[in-house]
């Protein structure tokens, strides 16, 4: 009975899930700038309900957009028009989707790791099994990582830190983070292999042992818990957090729009409804007041990397002004050493360069906060893949990515090490 119970549960939870039965995305190729501002036009069309997943730049750069099956006539239709080329990136989004349930369902029926060596890092995970995860890492190394909880979530979820420590107070520190935008999948999966493999190289590898041996690194890998969570039982495609928006039916701020950054500024919505709302204000989500605060009594950060996907990309400050950061030069260089060292494992190329110069114009973003907090090393990834997958990237592409970005990381942590003193 109660295994009949579980299924009847678990079957209503799969029904009451978005669907997106017919949606496609659509990859766009504008070649001037009329065609750029016919682009603009169309995204600007609430009633389409399309969800832009790259949004537009410019002729060099394609937009990607989800569009719902009853949308797909208007648009087809708008971009014919104006002579704009596309093509089909996605052709039916739900399919898609319930091939990626599909293998996590198949997955889950493995009995539970007892331990972080038997824990699955080539498939994602719900939050519940990456909590218990960090709890199985921390038992597991009680010497090397301890937990922090920095706050909670809207919903009450605890807002958990991983801290990688070999000892003393007021060290210097690195601060890392994975899936500030909920959707973005494999930046969690990678952040859930990062903890393991600092665990394990630790004493093995010479630079990471050097870097730890002097500093600190906290890595939050659910950095927006109730936005998670709400992809897997609800709304695989959903981007921000989850508190609702007073006078307003839509839910939930984008929280790399929320930092006090040039908060408000062009690159963000004051649309409630629109995936990049920027919130009422600055720090209004206690998803990011909760890192905010950690930062500003920590004191001591000296490199703050926050990762996103998709796009195959490493970019630093500034995004809501295109005043080049001071130190402009010196990230420059090191952002270019740093994908070098990422593409010599498998040959992923990335771009990299100023957020406002590679890809637009973002105010109240993660990293302009945290550089003008004096944190100097302030970066921001864009993992796999350059639209072919977008926000539902194969597992069997988790452990290439984690890898890959693994390299980027160890550049510009070693970096920070020996240039923060």
């Amino acid at each position: 009975m109660k295994a009949l119970l579980v299924f009847a549960a678990l079957s209503l939870a799969v029904l009451a899930r978005d669907t997106f039965d017919g949606h496609q995305v659509l990859r766009i190729s504008a070649k001037d700038e009329l065609q750029l501002s016919a682009l603009r036009d169309l995204e600007a069309l609430d009633h389409l309900q399309l969800d832009i997943w790259i949004g537009v730049r410019d002729v060099s750069t394609p937009v990607d957009i989800r569009v719902p099956a009853f949308s797909l006539s208007t648009v087809k239709s708008h971009l014919d028009y104006y002579e704009i080329q596309y093509s089909i990136m996605i052709r039916d989004l739900q399919v898609a989707l319930d091939e990626e349930a599909e293998e996590m369902d198949a997955a889950t029926r493995d009995v539970e790791p007892r331990n972080t060596d038997a824990f699955d890092y080539s498939r994602y995970h719900t939050i519940e099994e990456i909590y218990n995860f960090q709890d199985m890492l921390v038992s597991e190394n009680p010497n090397l990582v301890s937990k922090i909880v920095i706050g909670r979530s809207y919903e009450g979820r605890p807002i958990n830190v991983l801290k990688f420590s070999t000892g003393g107070t007021s060290r210097p520190a690195i601060w890392l983070d994975t899936g500030i935008h909920s959707r973005e999948w494999v930046t969690q999966a990678s952040g859930t292999w990062f903890a393991k493999n600092i665990v394990d190289t630790y004493g093995k590898d010479q630079v990471l042992t050097a870097i730890l041996d002097k500093m600190d690194i906290f890595l939050e890998i659910v950095t927006n818990p109730d936005g998670f969570a709400y992809t897997h039982s609800k709304n695989r495609m959903w981007r921000k957090t989850r508190k609702p928006n007073p006078g307003s039916s839509c839910v939930g701020v984008d929280p790399n729009r929320n930092w006090d950054a040039g908060f408000g500024g062009a690159g963000a919505s004051s649309s409630p409804c629109s995936e990049t709302y920027r919130g009422p204000s600055a720090n209004s989500e206690s998803e990011v007041k909760a890192i905010v605060d950690f930062v500003k009594s920590h004191g001591n950060m000296k490199a703050f990397v926050s990762i996103h996907a998709y796009s195959q990309m490493l970019l630093f400050p500034y995004g809501f002004t295109k005043s080049p950061a001071r130190d402009h030069g010196e990230l420059n260089e090191l952002a270019k050493k740093a994908i070098t060292n990422l593409a010599s494992l498998y040959g992923t190329r990335y771009r990299y360069g100023s957020i406002i110069n590679t890809i637009y114009q973002a105010s109240g973003g993660t990293i302009d906060w945290t550089y003008d907090q004096g944190i100097k090393y302030s970066y921001t990834f864009e993992l796999r893949d350059t639209g072919r997958y977008g926000f539902i990237l194969p597992a069997n592409q988790i452990l290439p990515t984690a890898k890959e970005t693994w390299l980027a990381l160890m550049t510009i942590m070693d970096h920070s090490s020996r240039n923060s003193y």
